[in-house]
């Protein structure tokens, strides 16, 4: 079989051949870019494995382009990396690996095509072009890859077990595969992960929260997740969220499983959108069930508090797992606090001032939360889900009529506490808080409207019941 090559890549890939050949280096491009374009996927990133000196072919490459790309060079690793148009291309020797049991990172030595090879995590990921003159785009598969890709198969090239004890991320690649192209993980390598899950703990969190979130990232996250959890990764990686899974029954109540709902909700959202940390929301907006489930004998399971509880959770998973501490956990938390408020607001005779709240509350994150929240419905009722939904768009129509009316998402005051205490002569002191409150909340019941001199007389008035006088 023969690789199709396009026209940019072809003179790229002579440039190549070309320097490889002057060096008598045999080259070949190698990996997860021959995979995608056997799939007929976008690549930007290309791999290129020479038998010789990686480093030096990329520096030969790079004096033919223009402009003339800049090199970073890994020594530790042998490798060079350049950026070319829309491509990354990185250089690398042909190498063997052994490894510690202790570690992941492997002892490495020069080898052959074979040993790199060898060393691939994937049977699909294990391809090899050729750049050479003498067999230029033919494909070198020593394990069937090509067979496997066809089959939509996720193997490993060599005894399963050895692949992910030396290297335990390859489980979590493995999972990220299966849920990024469709792919099914072959028995004996899908039985492999759950034996050497433990293997997992020598991996760095980073490396591993990277995997998970390229996991979260694909169109049907479910798929990741379930296979996650199926094979004891999850518990080790993300307790809390296999914490979800299950269902109690008293006195023949039973309640839904949060685990599979959260997953329902997780894929429901990604129909609408690709935002990494709205999708995070949704995998963390029920995460303080589990500590918060109680039975009632009137009302059946309840799990009061769980929003809150939840948001004050949320931090501290992002910290163990390595996620930004910065707006991004701030935007889940808030969603995560406020993900039960819009459901409230399909009651009827809901005032403008709740809604005025929510707004005030939610700022920007509104839309966001909207979607989480009809992400949430996840009944199997078809009637039920489109009641739900018409109520919910009757909210947002509310939403709109109140924020075109008020102008309170991201609300900043109308009188600021520099002017309270510059108008009464007075310091930063618990009075000056007293009159912002009652400002804010004035505006908010709809005591007054959110406009400055409104806001400023109502500020004379409460400073006056202070017994404060205008300077």
């Amino acid at each position: 079989m023969v690789f199709s090559i396009q026209e940019q890549e072809r003179k790229i890939f002579q440039v190549i051949s070309a320097k490889a050949t002057a060096l008598g280096y045999p080259a070949y491009v190698v990996g997860g870019y021959v995979r995608d374009r056997l799939l007929a996927r976008p690549s930007k990133d290309m791999d290129i494995v020479c038998v010789g000196d990686g480093i030096r072919l990329a520096e030969e490459v790079a004096q033919t382009f223009r402009p003339i790309p800049r090199i970073t060079v890994y020594k530790r690793f042998g490798t060079a990396m350049l950026k070319h148009k829309d491509l990354e291309i990185e250089f690398v020797g042909a190498r063997k690996e052994s490894y510690r049991s202790d570690s992941r990172k492997p002892f490495v030595e020069g080898g052959t095509l074979s040993d790199d090879q060898n060393r691939r995590d994937f049977t699909i990921n294990a391809l090899a072009v050729s750049l050479n003159e003498e067999d230029f785009g033919s494909i070198v598969d020593p394990f069937g890859g090509l067979h496997h890709l066809e089959e939509k198969i996720i193997k490993t090239p060599l005894e399963a077990g050895k692949t992910f004890s030396d290297d335990p991320l390859r489980m979590m690649r493995a999972v990220r595969f299966s849920a990024q192209l469709g792919f099914t993980i072959e028995a004996e390598t899908l039985n492999a992960i759950s034996k050497y899950r433990q293997r997992i703990h020598i991996v760095s969190q980073e490396r591993i929260t990277t995997e998970l979130n390229k996991i979260i990232e694909t169109d049907k996250p479910s798929i990741g997740f379930k296979l996650l959890f199926d094979t004891g990764l999850l518990e080790i990686i993300f307790p809390e969220l296999t914490a979800l899974h299950g269902v109690d029954v008293k006195n023949g109540v039973t309640h839904k499983d949060n685990f599979y709902h959260t997953l329902e909700v997780l894929d429901n959202l990604c129909k609408k959108t690709d935002n990494l940390w709205l999708r995070w929301s949704a995998i963390l907006h029920d995460i303080a069930k589990p500590p918060t489930k109680r039975f009632d004998p009137k009302l059946g399971w309840t799990f009061h508090g769980h929003e809150v509880l939840g948001a004050t959770m949320v931090p501290r998973i992002f910290k163990r797992l390595r996620l930004p501490l910065d707006h991004k956990m701030k935007y889940v938390q808030k969603l995560v606090h406020l993900h039960l408020r819009p459901i409230s607001l399909t009651k009827e005779n809901i005032t403008d001032s709740a809604i005025r709240r929510l707004l005030f509350e939610a700022g920007d994150e509104i839309d966001d939360l909207m979607l989480l929240c009809e992400a949430d419905i996840t009944s199997k009722n078809a009637d039920k889900v489109k009641r739900y939904l018409e109520n919910y768009e009757l909210v947002r129509q509310r939403l709109k009529v109140v924020e075109e009316k008020d102008h309170l998402r991201n609300w900043q005051p109308p009188v600021s506490g520099e002017l309270i205490m510059e108008t009464f002569g007075i310091s930063p002191s618990k009075e000056v808080g007293l009159i912002k409150t009652a400002i804010r909340e004035a505006i908010l019941d709809g005591v007054i409207p959110n406009e400055y001199q409104p806001a400023y007389d109502f500020m004379l008035e409460q400073g006056r019941q202070l017994g404060l006088t205008v300077r």
